[in-house]
C-alpha cells in the first residue's frame, strides 16, 4: 500500500491563495479538501472552480461538510435542502469521498452556528445513523465522520470513539482522526493524547487533520482552554506523536493540513505554514507503508425510512444552545434537569467556553 497523499483544506481568501501558491506551483500539495457547503449560496470565483475542477478531474478532491448537523433531533426543511444541494453538487464535481462533523447545530442562524456533542444513548445513536444513512443515500462515495473537539466533560471525550465507530457501522463508513482536536481535549482535560487515540477504532481512520489552535483565558484564573481555532502553527506535541499514529492507521490514505484563511496575512505565518507543511512532509515519506491489504469500499444499500426524529432531545438541543447564548448562571447549567444530556457532570471551565464561542458566533 502506498504512503497517505497530503494536501490543505482549501480556503477561498487572497491571503491563502497567495501562502498556497509555491506550493501548488512545485506540485507538492497531492490533494485538496473542499468545504463545499460554505458556498451552496454563493458563487465561486472563477480561479476557485478551476483549481477544484482541476483536482476533481485528477481525482485529489475531497469533500468535507460542516453545517449538515448530524446529530439534529428534527429532520428539517433546512436539512433537506442541503441534501438536494449537496447532489447538485456532486452532478458537476466528482469527489473521492464525503464527511460531516460530529456534534449538532439547531440555531435559527446555522451557518454561524457551532457543533456541540451529544452523549452516546440508544436514540442520539439512532439519529445520528439515520442522518448519516440519508446522507449516504444522496451519494455513491464513501462518507466518513471527523471527531469533535469540543467536549463539557471527560466523558464525552472518552465515549467519542466508541460512539463514532458505532455510528458508522451500518454504511460501511470511516473516520477523520483530527489530531489536533484530540489534542485540545487532551489539554482540557489533562489527559495524555495517545491515551484518547487509543479509544478509537484506528482500522477505520482514513483520513487525518492537522492544525493549530489558540488558548482562552480561563473564566476562573486557574487554567487556559485549548480551542480548535486553526490559526496557528501545528504544536510540536502533535508532530512528536503523527509517526506513531501514521504506524496505526493502516487504512490512512489522505493527511489533510487545515488553516484559516485570513491568518496567513504575514511573511512570518506564511513561512511557519511552510515549516509545517515541509515537516509533516518529512514525516509522510520517512514512515513506513502498511504492507496489508488495502479495504475495499462497498456501498450498503439499506432501507430508506422516514426520518428519524426527537422532540424531546430537540427541545433539550434548542433550550441548552439558548442558555449557553443567553449567559446563565454556570450553576443554573449545571442544575437544569435534562433527559439527555448530564450537564451536572460537565466541567465549570467547558461550560464558560462554550458560552463565549455561542456568543461570538451569534447565532440568533
Amino acid at each position: 500500500m502506498s504512503k497517505p497523499l497530503l494536501g490543505l483544506s482549501m480556503m477561498p481568501e487572497a491571503d491563502f491563495v497567495s501562502a498556497i501558491l509555491p506550493l501548488l506551483q512545485n506540485n507538492s500539495v497531492d490533494v485538496l479538501e473542499w468545504s463545499f457547503d460554505t458556498f451552496y449560496d454563493t458563487q465561486e470565483p472563477e480561479w476557485l472552480s478551476g483549481l477544484l475542477d482541476f483536482y476533481a478531474e485528477n481525482g485529489r478532491l475531497l469533500g468535507h461538510g460542516v453545517y449538515y448537523s448530524l446529530f439534529d433531533a428534527r429532520w428539517t426543511e433546512r436539512q433537506e435542502g442541503w441534501i438536494e444541494k449537496l447532489k447538485e453538487e456532486f452532478r458537476h464535481r466528482k469527489y473521492n469521498h464525503i464527511t460531516e462533523h460530529f456534534g449538532f447545530m439547531n440555531t435559527e442562524n446555522f451557518h454561524q452556528g457551532v457543533p456541540l456533542p451529544v452523549p452516546l444513548h440508544s436514540k442520539t445513536l439512532q439519529i445520528g445513523k439515520n442522518r448519516l444513512r440519508r446522507l449516504q443515500d444522496a451519494v455513491e462515495i464513501p462518507v466518513g465522520v471527523e471527531n469533535l473537539a469540543f467536549s463539557f466533560s471527560i466523558n464525552d471525550v472518552k465515549e467519542q470513539g466508541e460512539f463514532l465507530d458505532k455510528l458508522i457501522e451500518d454504511i460501511d463508513g470511516f473516520l477523520i482522526l483530527d489530531l489536533h482536536n484530540i489534542y485540545c481535549q487532551s489539554c482540557n482535560f489533562e489527559i495524555n493524547m495517545q491515551e484518547i487515540i487509543r479509544l478509537y477504532p484506528l482500522e477505520k481512520v482514513k483520513e487525518i487533520h492537522l492544525s493549530g489552535g489558540s488558548w482562552q483565558e480561563s473564566a476562573y484564573g486557574e487554567k487556559t482552554v485549548r480551542r480548535d481555532t486553526h490559526d496557528d502553527s501545528i504544536p510540536d506535541e502533535i508532530l512528536n506523536i503523527l509517526p506513531e499514529v501514521l504506524s496505526r492507521c493502516h487504512n490512512l490514505e489522505y493527511v489533510i493540513i487545515e488553516r484559516l484563511g485570513h491568518t496567513l496575512n504575514s511573511e512570518a505565518k506564511k513561512q511557519a505554514f511552510f515549516d509545517d507543511f515541509n515537516r509533516v512532509k518529512e514525516i509522510i515519506e520517512i514512515s513506513d507503508p502498511f504492507t496489508g491489504n488495502k479495504k475495499v469500499w462497498n456501498k450498503k444499500n439499506g432501507q430508506y425510512s422516514e426520518p428519524v426524529e426527537d422532540l424531546l432531545l430537540h427541545n433539550e438541543q434548542t433550550k441548552l444552545t439558548k442558555m449557553l447564548f443567553e449567559g446563565d448562571s454556570i450553576q443554573s447549567v449545571k442544575n437544569k434537569p435534562f433527559h439527555y444530556f448530564k450537564p451536572g457532570k460537565w466541567d465549570e471551565e467547558m461550560i464558560t467556553a462554550a458560552q463565549q464561542i455561542i456568543k461570538k458566533w451569534n447565532p440568533y
